[in-house]
């Protein structure tokens, strides 16, 4: 059994490796700004310990790394910028030097290391840099679009309308991956790290276009789905790191060797985009209060 410490573990990403950690019997010790949080309760309730940690309190870093193994590290910009992001990743790094971790699981994006020119996939980038350089041994894991994000924001205010309203052609392919898979492969590297460590992997469990997306939510829902391509310049209006990100998916494309990962991984469930989907509280989602925008 080992001591992995989980950074963002009240969220998404966090959430399902820590989830999959326990399943697999190790101590998981759960950092969060928020241990009071009803996400971290939970956590706690399956055996997880929590403690508090703040990207920019190094001290705080240090002491909730103290006498752990290994280090799973989600970082994100959307909460603050990608020049913050860039800070807290390398907060993380040097903290886990000073404690002399056996292995950092880095969890970036598809094709971060391809200069996309995408804000948040470059400063991705500039986090695995220096993780390369640090010394400590390292694996970074790097999903493909997330599933997830069809039952949230603007792609839940569309649905509410029987519209499945998307930045891209209906045409053009996508990787897709749920965050249970993202967990489930991250446990995997930190448990076999003589196998993971120094490799970059990217990771998706299903290629779809848009109109197969809104085909296959129309199926789940049971109610009739249309795909209507959201113009880049209202996205970039509201974002360009999101436009920019858009306009590589519609343009380069987003491709991860999906058959490739099911072959070589067989212990992780790859849940398709119709087994993720099918899996939603539809009617729960579609009745809650929209989303401000």
């Amino acid at each position: 059994m080992l001591t992995i410490a989980v950074t963002g573990a009240t969220g998404a990403q966090g959430g399902a490796t820590a989830h999959a950690l326990l399943d697999r019997g190790h101590h998981v010790r759960a950092l969060t700004r928020f241990p009071d949080s009803p996400a971290a309760e939970q956590l706690r309730a399956l055996g997880a310990e929590i403690r508090r940690a703040d990207f920019d309190d190094r001290a705080s870093l240090d002491a909730a790394l103290a006498g752990a193994d290994s280090l799973f590290a989600v970082t994100t910009p959307f909460d603050t910028d990608t020049t913050v992001e860039v800070r807290h990743g390398e907060n993380l790094v040097e903290a886990a030097v000073a404690a002399h971790l056996g292995h950092l699981v880095f969890t970036s994006v598809a094709h971060a290391d391809r200069d996309t020119g995408v804000p948040h996939y470059e400063s991705k980038f500039a986090i695995e840099r220096r993780l390369s350089a640090s010394g400590v041994p390292w694996t970074v894991i790097a999903p493909a679009a997330f599933m997830d994000n069809y039952a949230t924001g603007w792609t839940l205010d569309g649905l509410r309308e029987q519209t499945f309203s998307w930045p891209m052609p209906a045409e053009q392919p996508l990787t897709l991956i749920s965050a249970t898979d993202i967990g489930a492969f991250a446990a995997l590297a930190l448990d076999r790290r003589a196998e993971f460590a120094g490799r970059r992997i990217d990771i998706a469990a299903d290629e779809l276009t848009p109109a197969q997306i809104a085909a296959t939510l129309a199926a789940a829902i049971d109610a009739p789905i249309a795909h209507r391509e959201v113009p880049l310049a209202y996205v970039r209006s509201r974002s360009t790191d999101l436009a920019a990100m858009f306009e590589y998916f519609s343009t380069v494309g987003l491709d991860v060797d999906v058959a490739g990962l099911r072959r070589d991984y067989p212990e992780i469930a790859w849940h398709s985009f119709a087994d993720w989907a099918s899996a939603q509280d539809w009617p729960a989602l579609l009745a809650a209060t929209p989303a401000a925008h």
